[in-house]
């Protein structure tokens, strides 16, 4: 039976990308996110493309919503093996201060408990699988800080702080456990939620930067990880752009 792979922030970006690449690679994907118009455009676009793909409309800050997206997994055509957290996000550059308690929760909710929800609601499927994958895309931002950044990188430290005791509880059952942390990936909507929609800003990121990673590049890397034989646990992939040598070292050209 064919396997299938579920992807929560799947209307755009990093999300959109692994559902494409995990489609191709023979996975059935569950395409799981709130704007069911950009799913039904991405599952036309898999399906064209000769893959197989359901979309599911989910707002993973919602028990009841996730409960669904659990339910819509109980229906698929296959074993659930894969389940990719992906959904998440940044809001504001603060500093800590002066920082939006209100863009904090938000992250918090979306990138925590998000995680917290889905892969509550997906384990026993994942498990009974007899083979199951969760993947945690967290961030860069989950290893180290940078100023303006403190409630996003609160938010993906413990997000990386899940996936680590995850493993260890999960050790001994037909489980494993993989975090992705990409660092400068250029998006077409993380910068604009996280500035409001300020695309000059968001561009302003980027400027210079010679071959910022891209959504694909983040995809491949989960798809890597995931295909890998069962017995193989990528605990932490670390993916940069050459450009970025660290958090605070940023080559940028004129």
């Amino acid at each position: 039976m064919t396997s299938v792979a579920i992807v929560t922030g799947a209307s755009s970006g990093i999300g959109a990308a692994t559902a494409r690449r995990l489609a191709a690679e023979g996975f059935h994907v569950l395409a799981a996110a709130r704007r069911a118009e950009r799913l039904t455009d991405l599952v036309a676009e898999i399906t064209a493309a000769g893959g197989q793909a359901t979309a599911v409309t989910c707002d993973i800050t919602s028990d009841e919503s996730v409960a669904r997206l659990a339910e819509a997994a109980a229906q698929a055509p296959g074993p659930v093996t894969l389940l990719v957290n992906n959904a998440g996000g940044a809001r504001g550059l603060d500093p800590v201060e002066s920082g939006s308690v209100a863009d904090w929760q938000w992250m918090y909710d979306v990138n925590v408990l998000g995680t917290l929800r889905v892969t509550q609601a997906l384990l026993p499927a994942l498990e009974a699988s007899g083979s199951g994958t969760i993947v945690v895309v967290s961030s860069t931002a989950g290893l180290t800080v940078y100023e303006g950044g403190g409630g996003y990188t609160a938010a993906k430290h413990a997000q990386t702080a899940i996936a680590g005791t995850l493993r260890l509880e999960l050790c001994g059952r037909p489980l494993r456990v993989i975090e992705i942390d990409p660092g400068m990936v250029k998006t077409d909507e993380f910068g604009l939620v996280r500035f409001e929609g300020d695309a000059e800003r968001a561009a302003a990121v980027y400027a210079g930067v010679p071959g910022p990673l891209v959504a694909e590049d983040v995809a491949d890397c989960i798809a890597w990880c995931a295909t890998r034989p069962e017995h193989v646990n990528v605990d932490r992939l670390v993916v940069r752009p050459r450009a970025q040598a660290a958090q605070h070292k940023v080559h940028r050209v004129s």
